[in-house]
This record gives C-alpha cells, sequence and structure tokens, in this order.
C-alpha cells in the first residue's frame, strides 16, 4: 500500500458538495465539485471523495485525513423539523421559554405587531423538579430524586425520546444535573439528552435552556449523519481521522462532534471565512470582507487583523445559541434563490431558493420559478453549462420562466433578468452593511473577497454600491470553503460564568478557575491525540461595566494571574469597549469594571495547506482568451471570455469581460480591470 499523503476537505452546501485535496509532501491542491444529495447528504460526501482521488488516481489508502463541514443541524433548525422535546428545569421555572426576553427582533420589521416564534419546547412537555442553588453552587434546598423519577417515567410513557435539563445556576455546580441525569439513564435508557452543565456552562437561564434544546434536538440527526459518513468512510479509508468543522473555527473529531452537535451550527460558513481570510492575508490584505456565494445563501462577515470576529450573541433561525461562533451574517440570496412577485406587485427575490433539487428553471431536470441563476444565463454572464459542461444550462428554458415572470410585471425579458440581478445585489449589500455600518465600520476601508460559486457574479456591483476599493477573488472561488476545511485546527471551547467587579476581584478564585478550564481543555485534546508538548491554550474573559446587560470579550495573558496582569485585562477591556461602541469610562471612577465569564479554548494544531505561487507564462493576457459572446450589463455588448487557468501573474482583464473556471464565473463590468497577483488572485479595481 502507498503511503498516505493526502488531506481532504469537504464542504456540503445546498447545491453543491465542494471538495479540496492537498498533498502534504508537495503542497499541491485539487479541487473538484459534485451535485449536493440532500435526501442523503453522505451519498454526496462519498461521490466527492472519490471523485478527487479518481482526478489523483489515488485510492482512499492516501488520505491522511478528512475534514467535512456540513449544515445538517443548521438545515433542522431553519425547516423546524424538530421532534417532540421533553425539558426539565428547575421548580417554579417551568415558564422561562415563554417568558424568554422582552427584546423584539428589528423594531418589529415593517409590521406593526410581532409574535413571539413558538417555543422549542410546548408547555405540557415541560416538567420541574425541585432542588435549588444559589449562584455560587451552594445548595439551597436539596435535590428531589422522586421528582426526577417522575418526570422520567412521565417522558417514557408518553414516548419522548429527546430531553433537556436545564436546572438553576448549574452552572456553578453540576451536581444537581448530573442527578437528573443518572436518574433518566435508569429510568428513560433510550432518551437522548442534554444537560446544560455540559452544552454552555453560562449564567443567563433562558439563553442556557433554547442553546442545551437545541443540542438536544438536533443530536439524533447529527449523529446519525456523522456515524453513517464514519462507516461509508470506512469502506474506502479504514481508520482514516475525520474531523467536522465547527463554529468556533476549530474542527472536532466526529467521535466527538456527536456528543455536541450544536458546535456545529455553522460549520460551513465558519471554514469559508477562515479559508478567505488566509488567502486575502498571504495576499497583503488584512481587514476584509469575506462574501460566500451559494446556491441557497450568502454569508458575510468581517476581517480584522487576519482574523474573523468571533461571537456568542448568535442564532440560528428563531433560536438564541450561545455557543462561540464566527459572527456570520446570512441572507437568503444565493444562485437558486426564486424571484417572484409580491402581493402589491412587486419584484422580490429569495428567501426562499430552489436548491440543487430540482434547481433553476435552466437546470436539466430545473424547477418551475425563475432564479438568480437563471437571470445570469439569461443576460449571457454565465456560460450554458457549470462545471466544465457537466451541468448543461439550457437558456432558452431560463427566457421562457424570466418573460413569463416579466409579462406579470409589465417588464422586458432584459429588464427582469437584470431587476431581478439588481435586488439580489442590494439583498448582498445590505448584508455587508449589518457587519459593517451597522457596528460602526466604515465598509470603504475594507477589501471585498468574493468566494462560493456565485459569489463573484456580482461582485463589480457591491463595489458601485458599497464605495468599495477593491474586490479579491482567489482561484478556484467555489471551494474556498473546503479549502478552508485544511487550515483550522483542532479546537474546544470551555466557559465559566463567575461574576466578580474588578476593584474586588478574588484573583485565587480566578486563578482556581482558570486552572480548571485548562485542564478541562488539555483532557479534550489528549482524547483527541495530542501530546501536552503540541498542545496550545489561550485564555479570555467577559467583562462589561456594571449595569450593562452584554460583555466584550478580551484575551488573557497566559502565566500567573497577577493584579497588574488583571489591570492589564480590564484596560484591555476598556480600548475593546472604545473600539466597538466608540466611548469607554477608563477615566470615569463611577462606571465599576465587573468579570462575568471566564474562557480558555484548547488547540490541538493541524499542519495548514501552503497559498501556493502561479507559475509565470509566456506572452500577453490574450493567450486566455477562449472566444467572445454577447453579454448584457446594462446594455448587450460582444464581450471576451477568459479561460482562468491560462492566465498568469501580471495579466490585466480590462472589461467588458467574462472570466470563466471549473467552478465558478467572474463577470468583469465596463470601467473594471482584474489583475491577477502572484497567487492567482483576481484584483478587480475601477480602470484608470
Amino acid at each position: 500500500m502507498e503511503p498516505r499523503r493526502v488531506r481532504i476537505g469537504i464542504d456540503t452546501g445546498g447545491t453543491f458538495t465542494d471538495v479540496v485535496a492537498v498533498d502534504e509532501e508537495t503542497g499541491a491542491t485539487t479541487t473538484t465539485k459534485t451535485p449536493s444529495t440532500p435526501a442523503d447528504p453522505a451519498e454526496g460526501f462519498l461521490t466527492g471523495v472519490g471523485k478527487v482521488l479518481g482526478a489523483l488516481g489515488l485510492d482512499g489508502g492516501a488520505v491522511t485525513a478528512v475534514s467535512h463541514g456540513t449544515t445538517v443541524a443548521t438545515n433542522q433548525l431553519l425547516e423546524g423539523r424538530l421532534d417532540r422535546i421533553g425539558f426539565i428545569t428547575t421548580e417554579g421555572y417551568e415558564s422561562v421559554l415563554e417568558i424568554a426576553r422582552q427584546s423584539v427582533p428589528d423594531g418589529y420589521g415593517n409590521s406593526y405587531f410581532w409574535v413571539k416564534p413558538p417555543r422549542i419546547v410546548p408547555a405540557d412537555l415541560v416538567r420541574t423538579v425541585r432542588g435549588r442553588l444559589d449562584p455560587t453552587g451552594a445548595e439551597v434546598r436539596p435535590f428531589d430524586r422522586d421528582d426526577a423519577v417522575a418526570a422520567a417515567r412521565f417522558f417514557r410513557d408518553a414516548g419522548v425520546t429527546t430531553i433537556g435539563v436545564c436546572l438553576l445556576h448549574s452552572y456553578a455546580d453540576d451536581a444537581h444535573e448530573r442527578a437528573v441525569l443518572d436518574v433518566l439513564h435508569v429510568e428513560h435508557p433510550d432518551a437522548v439528552v442534554s444537560i446544560s452543565s455540559r452544552v454552555l456552562r453560562e449564567y443567563r437561564e433562558y439563553e442556557r435552556s433554547v442553546t442545551t434544546l437545541v443540542d438536544a434536538a438536533v443530536k439524533p440527526r447529527v449523529g446519525a449523519y456523522v456515524t453513517a459518513i464514519r462507516e461509508r468512510l470506512d469502506g474506502l479509508a479504514p481508520g482514516v481521522p475525520f474531523y467536522v468543522m465547527k463554529s468556533n473555527g476549530g474542527v472536532l473529531s466526529a467521535a466527538e462532534v456527536v456528543h455536541q452537535p450544536i458546535t456545529t451550527m455553522l460549520s460551513g460558513p465558519a471554514a469559508g471565512a477562515l479559508g478567505a481570510a488566509l488567502i486575502a492575508g498571504t495576499a497583503g490584505f488584512d481587514r476584509v470582507l469575506t462574501l460566500d456565494g451559494g446556491g441557497t445563501s450568502t454569508d458575510v462577515t468581517v476581517v480584522v487583523d487576519g482574523e474573523p470576529t468571533l461571537t456568542t450573541e448568535g442564532s440560528v433561525g428563531a433560536y438564541p445559541s450561545k455557543i462561540p461562533m464566527i459572527d456570520v451574517v446570512t441572507v437568503g440570496a444565493g444562485g437558486g434563490s426564486i424571484a417572484w412577485l409580491s402581493p402589491e406587485g412587486t419584484l422580490k427575490v429569495g428567501p426562499r431558493s430552489a436548491g440543487a433539487d430540482p434547481g433553476p428553471i435552466c437546470y436539466p431536470s430545473g424547477g418551475s420559478e425563475p432564479t438568480v441563476t437563471d437571470a445570469h444565463v439569461v443576460l449571457g454572464r454565465i456560460p450554458p453549462h457549470l462545471l466544465g459542461g457537466e451541468i448543461p444550462l439550457s437558456a432558452d428554458a431560463a427566457r421562457d420562466g424570466l418573460s413569463a415572470l416579466g409579462d406579470r410585471l409589465g417588464l422586458s425579458l432584459q429588464r427582469t433578468a437584470l431587476g431581478i440581478l439588481e435586488i439580489s445585489a442590494w439583498n448582498q449589500a445590505n448584508a455587508l452593511r449589518q457587519v459593517t455600518v451597522a457596528r460602526g465600520l466604515d465598509v470603504r476601508d475594507f477589501t471585498l473577497t468574493t468566494f462560493g460559486g456565485s459569489g463573484s457574479l456580482l461582485a463589480c456591483r457591491l463595489m458601485d454600491v458599497l464605495g468599495l476599493p477593491r474586490t479579491l477573488v482567489p482561484p478556484n472561488p467555489g471551494n474556498v470553503s473546503a479549502f478552508g476545511l485544511l487550515t483550522v485546527d483542532v479546537r474546544n471551547d470551555h466557559v465559566q460564568t463567575a461574576i466578580q467587579r474588578h476593584a474586588d476581584l478574588d484573583l485565587a478564585r480566578v486563578r482556581a478557575g482558570y486552572a480548571a478550564l485548562e485542564d478541562a481543555a488539555r483532557t479534550a485534546l489528549d482524547g483527541e491525540g495530542f501530546a501536552r508538548a503540541e498542545q496550545e491554550v489561550q485564555r479570555s474573559a467577559d467583562l462589561r461595566y456594571v449595569g450593562q446587560a452584554f460583555e466584550v470579550r478580551v484575551p488573557v495573558a497566559a502565566g500567573e494571574l497577577t493584579p497588574a496582569a488583571a489591570d492589564d485585562v480590564a484596560a484591555a477591556f476598556h480600548a475593546a469597549h472604545r473600539r466597538l461602541y466608540g466611548y469607554d469610562f477608563a477615566d470615569d471612577p463611577r462606571q465599576a469594571v465587573e468579570w462575568v465569564n471566564l474562557r480558555v479554548s484548547g488547540i490541538g494544531p493541524i499542519r495548514r495547506p501552503d497559498v501556493v505561487e502561479l507559475p509565470a507564462r509566456d506572452g500577453g493576457v490574450e493567450r486566455a482568451v477562449t472566444g467572445s459572446r454577447q453579454v448584457c450589463f446594462d446594455e448587450w455588448v460582444q464581450t471576451p471570455t477568459y479561460d482562468r487557468i491560462l492566465l498568469a501573474p501580471g495579466d490585466v482583464v480590462a472589461g467588458p469581460a467574462v472570466v470563466e473556471e471549473f467552478g465558478s464565473t467572474v463577470p468583469v463590468h465596463p470601467g473594471f480591470a482584474a489583475t491577477v497577483d502572484r497567487y492567482g488572485n483576481l484584483l478587480i479595481e475601477r480602470a484608470a
């Protein structure tokens, strides 16, 4: 058997499954795509592995590791496909899900009324147990085992096999929750159970309860999916390490993800942001907006100093999730987003998507509703095929679908197609504004990095709308998320609420808290196979001004936490608060600082693939011209087409032009030019 040498990253999207293989000896990468299989995502996964190995002329014995980004958990929540869930909480707190929070999303949006979304667990499936801890973990009332037995038997008799447990102040001491878990194992052994002290050891009862219940809700499906892939992968590459991308920017072994499924909520978008950050940073840009355009949605995030921003205030659909995640904003503006006529008679685009099945009208077995992809085909901005000819596209079918919509709007075919793309561009622009302007950042200070199969199609229009100075389009942009999966380390996050005022900080208590978290992080990395000498541990803390509702996370330096080191943390908090909100109270002694959460991240480093330079070529940019066709930007114009594979560093593609490659297309509008840098990136700027 040949020695193993290839590491594979696979990102499963709504339309396509993207695959990247890196040769660990040479650093060379091989990319491919295959249609996703929504009915059985594991099928598309294995097809992708086989396809990239076939392209390399290798078998499964050459694979050293596989990393995977998945949307199984996210899609289950967004589509509301939740089985019945039981909830066990402390007596007197049975209405915590109903009360929720008083905040109203988006100031009611465009409606006069806002109705709370349905609770994740109905009232008749909530059971309580007596027993009470205070915020320090001290027992106020003893745990009542009889209540736990009654709750377990109720759920068993009712056929409820998914249960979440969240008891008051269990972040401070998990004894009562562990007692409930023991009872459930005895009385209802078939139940899938999540307890909050293992999911989120952090205060705020509502968010902790919902996060725990979401973890329980997705655990059966994620577990079955990961197990199915593991079994099929063993048939191809027995025993190969299999990692799954987490929302926090790290990966975790599939065996552990089964026990922490909520950590995969933004698996695919997180990988894309990290891959784009590495590519842009190598090209010399450390203030970047990433835009990942797929078939169903567009995901955007901010990269500052080479690192995507993190948050613990995210949500998936209607459900808040307090787990650490890369701060991604998602809008329903992908290539498969459906154009439709609103009841008011206006043109709308998304968020519904044609997905991979049936797909846009122009697909061989496409749907009946026009999409963004159909508009691009009609306007000539993408070729009449995808994946190098593997998927032929019917421009005639797309024209028929758009003409029918245009007749209802009273618009010509051309104006209908242009209108669809304009609305889609503004949807994406608004998402970019959410992560910049809405947070006090000037969008014009950033370089836009576009990727995904549809991510670069509207790049020039976005530059006009937002005043962006440039756009960077990496090579193989449709596979950047899969590439990102190969750039990340194994990572686990641990948190402990420990509220104290900075002026009265009990350093011994804080040191003990960090020691316990670091021990947990290192133990987890031991289980992942990392020697202690390889392991890295990063500390941080969530601080706030007394009276504030939410916190700001700042790093905590390694080493002993001395009074001076603690003051440095407080100073970092003041500075971070000023960066985020434009002010701080560093010089106001009346505004006390409060420590809220201690955090530790355990990191097991994995070798990152190199971003290789593109070789030089003889001749000018004309070597890459493959022909021309009529393309409509604002008006129809005969437009040259270029094969991106044949471009070389220093080449300049002046608009109007269309640059094509296996997995994506880049239209360069009139008045713009794309320069090829030494890494093969296209840098699109306004023509001089």
